[in-house]
Formats: structure tokens, C-alpha cells, sequence
């Protein structure tokens, strides 16, 4: 049962950072949303909040990794239309307030070395989904390079798009993003 009340107190920290970020999150939201006892906190995180918040960036990490290793890679520009419908749900959340737990551990504020050990979890995070997402745009048929300019264009669009879409209110600067993402993988890798 204590795994179950950590692994709650992770997911609630992945919500909590992704509506808040890291300075908005404070650990009376994570114990509300995950049901779980105030002394649960430093008994599953005795490093604190930033332990809590590196886990729960980490966890959302490998979850988003595994999500895009399992995008289809038939061709190039089906992948991108594929990866384009899976995020389109993420990005559309972001136009009403929420946004990207890993992103959200870049911006953190506090003590240098805290966030440094923060930035880590991102950048390691960042660095997985684009290694996955070349090699599944390696095995849709690109090189290798053509693959990691492409996986690292799409990522860079996901976090731009939230953004964009958080700053409008609304999911249009994605439509006109993925209209041209599209459109320029037709040009170049059909």
C-alpha cells in the first residue's frame, strides 16, 4: 500500500506541475489530490519538495518516452501526422491553463543546485523523447540525421505550441503549426 500512496503523491505532483509549476505546487495541493497523510511526505521524499518534484518530472519523462515509442512509423510524414494527433489532446490542455510537468522543472525557481539537479531531470527527459522519436523516424525510412533534425523540430513544436496556445487561450496556433509541420514533411519526405 505505501507504493500506491507514493505513486499517488507522483501523479498528483505531475498534475499539480503541470497547472502550477514548480513554484505554484505546494505539497497541501499534492496530499489533497492524493489522499495521503501529511507524514507520508518526508517518509516516501525525505529529500522534500525537490526530491518529489525531480520524481514526478522524471516519472511524466519516461511515461511521455514510452507513449512516442509506440507511435507507429510506417513513413515519415504518417508518424508526424501520428505524433501531431497525440499531442493535439496535451496542447489543447494547455490553452486552458495547463501545460508540460517536464517544462515546467526548467523554469524552476530556487536554489542553484536545486535547480540545476532539476534542469538535469529535464534536459535527460528532453534527451529520451528525442532519441526515441528518431529512432522511430529512422525506422519510417529517414537517415539518422534527417531523423534527429526532425524528432528535435517536433519537440521543439510541442513545448512551443503550449505556450503559444496557453498565451492565446486557444488551440489555433497549434492548428497553424501542424498545418505547416505537415505540409513540410510532405515536401521534403514523401
Amino acid at each position: 500500500m505505501a507504493g500506491d500512496t507514493r505513486d499517488r503523491m507522483i501523479e498528483a505532483t505531475v498534475d499539480a506541475l503541470r497547472r502550477r509549476g514548480v513554484a505554484g505546487m505546494s505539497f497541501t495541493e499534492v496530499l489533497r489530490e492524493s489522499g495521503a497523510a501529511r507524514g507520508a511526505i518526508y517518509h516516501h521524499f525525505p529529500g522534500g519538495k525537490g526530491q518529489l518534484v525531480a520524481e514526478a518530472a522524471a516519472r511524466n519523462g519516461q511515461d511521455v518516452r514510452a507513449t512516442l515509442a509506440a507511435l507507429p512509423a510506417a513513413d515519415p510524414v504518417g508518424f508526424v501526422a501520428s505524433f501531431l494527433a497525440l499531442i493535439r489532446p496535451v496542447v489543447e490542455c494547455s490553452a486552458t491553463g495547463s501545460g508540460c510537468a517536464v517544462a515546467a522543472v526548467t523554469i524552476a525557481s530556487g536554489e542553484p543546485a536545486e535547480n540545476a539537479s532539476l534542469r538535469e531531470v529535464a534536459a535527460t527527459a528532453f534527451t529520451a523523447w528525442a532519441d526515441t522519436l528518431t529512432e522511430r523516424l529512422t525506422v519510417s525510412g529517414l537517415t539518422p540525421d534527417d531523423a534527429a533534425g526532425l524528432a528535435t523540430t517536433l519537440l521543439a513544436l510541442l513545448e512551443g505550441a503550449q505556450v503559444l496556445c496557453r498565451a492565446a487561450g486557444s488551440a489555433e496556433p497549434f492548428d497553424r503549426m501542424a498545418d505547416t509541420a505537415l505540409d513540410l514533411a510532405r515536401s521534403r519526405y514523401s
